[in-house]
C-alpha cells in the first residue's frame, strides 16, 4: 500500500505543495524516482540509502523489493536535496519500519551520509505554505528553525538527525515545537557617512525625498564630486521596513539560501550595487530554473546603478517595464514565473567620458562625443526616474565642528522621514502600497491630494517643457512626499515646484 507525505517545491520564490508518494512491491531490487526530478533528486538515492543505514534502519539495498517514488503532481519540474527527508520518512513508514500519522504535516531538508540533516533553501516560503493549507506542523532542519519561526501559528519542528526526526514521529522522544525567545532585533545604530558628506546640500534634500518616498534618483555631475558616497549614505536614511515587507524581502532572500540564519527577519532596507559588467539575467533573473536577480533581491530598498552609462543597453532597458510595474515576470518554455521587485533605482553618471563637461575643468572630448555618451540612457529610462539633479565640485570649508552638529541633524531627518512612511502607511493602509512611487495612474490624484492651484501650476509646467504623462504624475507624487516631510494634509504650490525642480534637470530652478 503506497503512503503520501507532504513536502514543497520553489517556484520562483513562492512554494507549491508536493506530495511524495512511496510504493514498493516484490521483485529485483530497485529505487526509482519519477515526477520531473533533477540530477540533484535523482542522486538523493544514494544519499537517503546511507542515511537509513548509519540511521540504525534497513536501507533499500537491503530488501528485494521495487521501490517507486513519485513527486506529484508530476507536470512540475522538482529540484534541490530538500526532498531527501520525506522520500526517506517515506519510505520506512512504507517499509513498515515506523509508524506514525502523516496527515498534517511538511517535511522538508537534505541528508547527508550520516544522518544529519543539512540547511535547505526556501524553508520560509514552505511554512507560509504550510500555514495556508492548514498543515498544523513542519519538520525541518534546526539550522532553518528561526527561518521558519517567523510564520505565527504553525508548529516548527527542528531536528539535528533522521534519528531525531523518526523519533519525534514515533512519539518516542517528541521534539518541543521552536520558538523565537529573542523576537526580531531592529536597527539600534546610527552611521554618520550622510552627515561626514561636506556640502552637497541640493542633492542630500534630494535624497531625504527618494528616501521618504521611495523614488528614483539619477544623480549627473563630474568624477570627484561624492555621487557614489550620497548613493551609498542613503542606507543612513532609508526608513525601516513594516513587518509585512520584511516578510516579502526574507522571501526571495530565503529562496537563494542568502538569508542571514541569525536574524532571519531584519527591518534594515537591502542595498544592492551590482558591477556594470554584471550580465541582463544576473540582474534581471533567470536562468533554465528561473531565481531572482539583483533587481529582486533590492526589493523594498536601493539598487544602486554607479557609472551608469557603462551598463550595457539590454541591462538598462531590461529595467523599464520592473520600474513601472514593481514585478518581473520571467518567462520560460516550462512556464513563467513573478517575482516582486519594487525597488528605489538611484543611479551616478559623469556628463561625458572625460568628466568634466559643464565643470571649471576643461572638457577634452569633442560634441559627438558628449551626446553619443549621454545617448547610453534612453529617455523612456530617465522618464522613470523621478528625480534628476546635479552634482558640482564643491570647494568646502566647513569645520570639523560642525560634525556634532550636522549629526543631530541626522538624527532630525530620520523623525521627518519616520513620520511621513507613517503618513503614506494611514493613507494607503489596505491598498497593499507601502509608498508614494508605488501609487499608479488610476489613484495618484485621488490619494495625492492637490490643491487646484498646485494642480494648476503641475500642469502648466508639464505643457511649457514638453514632458510626458507619467512625468505628471511622477512629480506629483514627488510633491506628494515633499508635503508629507512638512507634515502637511495637502499639495501647496511650492512643494510642486520643488518637484519640478528635481524633475527639470539642469539649473535646478523652474522658469
Amino acid at each position: 500500500m503506497s503512503v503520501r507525505i507532504f513536502s514543497a517545491a520553489l517556484n520562483g520564490i513562492d512554494a507549491k505543495l508536493i506530495e511524495v508518494e512511496v510504493d514498493s512491491s516484490p521483485g529485483i531490487h530497485s529505487f526509482s524516482i519519477v515526477g520531473l526530478p533533477d540530477k540533484a533528486v535523482q542522486e538523493s538515492k544514494e544519499r537517503i540509502g546511507s542515511a537509513i543505514k548509519n540511521s540504525g534502519f534497513l536501507p533499500p539495498k537491503s530488501k528485494t523489493k521495487k521501490v517507486i517514488v513519485n513527486l506529484a503532481p508530476a507536470d512540475v519540474k522538482k529540484e534541490g536535496p530538500s526532498y531527501d527527508l520525506p522520500i526517506a520518512v517515506g519510505y520506512l513508514f512504507e517499509t513498515k519500519q515506523v509508524k506514525f500519522n502523516p496527515e498534517g504535516r511538511l517535511l522538508a531538508g537534505e541528508l547527508s551520509l550520516d544522518g544529519r540533516l543539512k540547511p535547505t533553501n526556501g524553508i520560509l516560503a514552505m511554512a507560509i505554505l504550510a500555514k495556508e493549507n492548514s498543515l498544523k506542523e513542519i519538520i525541518i532542519p534546526s539550522a532553518n528553525t528561526k527561518e521558519a519561526a517567523v510564520v505565527q501559528g504553525i508548529n516548527v519542528i527542528g531536528a539535528e538527525t533522521l534519528s531525531d526526526v523518526l523519533a519525534h514521529l514515533n512519539k518516542t522522544s517528541v521534539i518541543k515545537p521552536f520558538t523565537n525567545e529573542k523576537g526580531v532585533s531592529s536597527p539600534d545604530s546610527i552611521n554618520d557617512s550622510f552627515v561626514s558628506i561636506k556640502g552637497q546640500e541640493y542633492a542630500k534634500r534630494a535624497l531625504v525625498v527618494a528616501a521618504a518616498g521611495g523614488h528614483n534618483m539619477l544623480m549627473d555631475g563630474p568624477p570627484g564630486s561624492g555621487k557614489t558616497l550620497l548613493a551609498k549614505a542613503l542606507v543612513d536614511i532609508l526608513p525601516i521596513m513594516s513587518p509585512e515587507e520584511a516578510i516579502e524581502v526574507a522571501k526571495i532572500y530565503s529562496s537563494l539560501g542568502l538569508i542571514n540564519a541569525g536574524n532571519p527577519l531584519s527591518f534594515i532596507r537591502p542595498f544592492r550595487n551590482p558591477h556594470h559588467t554584471t550580465s541582463a539575467v544576473a540582474v534581471v533573473g533567470g536562468g533554465s530554473w528561473p531565481r531572482p536577480g539583483e533587481i529582486s533581491l533590492a526589493h523594498r530598498g536601493v539598487l544602486f546603478l554607479d557609472e551608469l552609462p557603462e551598463f550595457p543597453r539590454s541591462v538598462l532597458e531590461s529595467l523599464r517595464q520592473p520600474l513601472e510595474d514593481g514585478t518581473v515576470t520571467i518567462a520560460r518554455a516550462s512556464g513563467s514565473v513573478k517575482i516582486p521587485a519594487k525597488f528605489m533605482l538611484i543611479t551616478a553618471m559623469n556628463p561625458c567620458p572625460c568628466g568634466n563637461y559643464g565643470s571649471k575643468s576643461e572638457c577634452l572630448c569633442l560634441p559627438y562625443n558628449v551626446l553619443k555618451y549621454k545617448k547610453k540612457v534612453s529617455g523612456p529610462l530617465l522618464d522613470r526616474i523621478d528625480i534628476q539633479v546635479t552634482v558640482p565640485r564643491e570647494t568646502i570649508d566647513e569645520e570639523d565642528s560642525m560634525i556634532q552638529e550636522n549629526t543631530a541633524k541626522l538624527a532630525e531627518i530620520k523623525k521627518k522621514i519616520a513620520k511621513a512612511k507613517q503618513a503614506q502607511l494611514a493613507r494607503f493602509e489596505g491598498l497593499k502600497i507601502f509608498s508614494n512611487s508605488e501609487m499608479n495612474y488610476k489613484n495618484v490624484e485621488k490619494l495625492a491630494l492637490p490643491d487646484k492651484s498646485a494642480k494648476l501650476m503641475l500642469k502648466k509646467a508639464i505643457n511649457k517643457h514638453g514632458m510626458s504623462l507619467r512625468a505628471y504624475h511622477k512629480t506629483l507624487k514627488v510633491a506628494r512626499t515633499i508635503a508629507d516631510l512638512e507634515e502637511s494634509e495637502t499639495i501647496k504650490e511650492y512643494h510642486v515646484a520643488e518637484a519640478l525642480a528635481f524633475k527639470v534637470r539642469g539649473n535646478n530652478e523652474v522658469v
